[in-house]
């Protein structure tokens, strides 16, 4: 089994990079490495590139102890409003807030990756809103007896999720589950649900993936879903508590994604090497804070992995209106009074432009004031969410909206 063979080879691998970077901490701290390319440099580089190119199955923390709000630095406490077996809802409470802010919930992709993926984007928006996020689960860790989580099962997430925050709240999401959250906005449209969000915004998602296909929209359909569910998924090992838990791996989910940019990452880790080799501790700083992120992967639940392939990537059920949701029907057009705004990178390689502006064609109901569609030029796929675009250009569109519909 793939898993097997992975544990094995990470269980062998582990005291190496447990050495390499104890190795490299002793190194850099040497009185010696004060001159650039000397032969302790060139071996903490070496141990460094190593120490960093590891995976992890642990959530990094997220880190935000304190922001500036209304002129006032505010700390900040992680609280857990709710949690099931697969997601903790979590705020980030600030101490001592303004009151009135807007209640905001996030919702991370669930897609090989933590929510600290998000970090940057819960730290943008901290100041202005009342920010909570959906904190999946790493799926090794779940339990076979706590059943099944496939897409309707992440759909009812959201609006549970939704009720516990209670009337008045607004939802984002970003990248893949932007069907979801609008599926979810819909059913409690139609059903005219209290809790129903006052605004909903949608960041890179997989609306209509017929639109400008990319490199995922094709390699999603040059197989059969048969195909992705005999040579993608497995079973978790024994010794994890989600044990015999069929799974997507996050470690395959990893190399399907640096694979699309080999290239790109083994530059990034030869620039990793000459950043300690000339002792940039700056740029080598920032290499490795994003590679810890990266290489920190989750399990996602087979039903669910496999569900999303192929109703969003493959048959493309939102926009072609069979989405169903435990047989019911979703109809977007039932959104009548929940502002929209969609967001769009322009060299976005995973979700290309069009493909997330589509919610405002199926949302056809809602009137024009209620609608905003924006495209950041210079920006791929993480730059719509993270970054100085982002901070700078973007964030301030996403906040006029939701404060707007506040």
């Amino acid at each position: 089994m793939k898993y097997a063979a992975y544990q094995t080879h990470a269980d062998w691998m582990h005291p190496l990079h447990t050495v390499a970077g104890a190795a490299a901490t002793i190194l850099n701290r040497a009185p010696q490495l004060g001159h650039q390319w000397t032969p302790l440099r060139r071996m903490a580089a070496s141990c460094a590139v190593i120490d960093l190119a590891r995976l992890s199955h642990q959530r990094p923390e997220f880190g935000i102890e304190q922001v500036v709000s209304g002129g006032r630095q505010l700390r900040v406490r992680e609280e857990v409003v709710q949690r099931t077996p697969f997601g903790t809802l979590l705020r980030f409470r600030k101490l001592r807030a303004p009151a009135g802010q807007p209640r905001v919930l996030m919702v991370a992709p669930m897609s090989g990756h933590f929510a600290t993926l998000l970090r940057e984007t819960v730290r943008t928006m901290l100041p202005e809103h009342d920010v909570y996020i959906t904190d999946w689960h790493n799926a090794r860790e779940v339990p076979l007896a706590a059943g099944r989580f496939g897409f309707d099962e992440y759909v009812e997430h959201l609006m549970v999720f939704l009720e516990t925050l209670g009337p008045g709240a607004h939802l984002m999401a970003i990248c893949q589950p932007c069907v979801a959250a609008l599926a979810a906005v819909a059913l409690m449209a139609e059903d005219k649900h209290p809790a129903t969000p006052r605004s909903l915004t949608l960041m890179a998602g997989p609306i209509d993936c017929r639109i400008s296909p990319t490199k995922v929209n094709d390699l999603a359909n040059e197989r059969s879903i048969e195909w992705f569910e005999h040579h993608l998924i497995d079973t978790v090992p024994m010794r994890y508590p989600g044990a015999w838990r069929r799974v997507y791996p996050g470690f395959v989910q990893l190399a399907a994604f640096m694979n699309m940019n080999m290239e790109r990452h083994i530059r990034a880790l030869s620039q990793y090497y000459l950043q300690v080799a000339e002792g940039d501790d700056e740029k080598a700083r920032a290499t490795r804070s994003f590679y810890r992120e990266y290489f920190a992967v989750a399990d996602l639940p087979a039903e669910f992995y496999l569900e999303t392939v192929q109703k969003v990537f493959q048959d493309y059920e939102l926009p072609l209106g069979k989405l169903k949701y435990r047989g019911r029907t979703v109809d977007p057009r039932a959104i009548k009074r929940t502002a929209l705004i969609t967001v769009e990178g322009e060299k976005d390689d995973i979700c290309s432009l069009g493909q997330t502006l589509a919610a405002q064609d199926l949302c056809s109901n809602l009137r024009p004031y209620l609608r905003t569609h924006y495209v950041q030029a210079g920006v791929g796929h993480y730059g719509v969410f993270s970054g100085r675009r982002w901070e700078n250009n973007i964030y301030p569109i996403v906040r006029d909206v939701i404060h707007a519909a506040q």
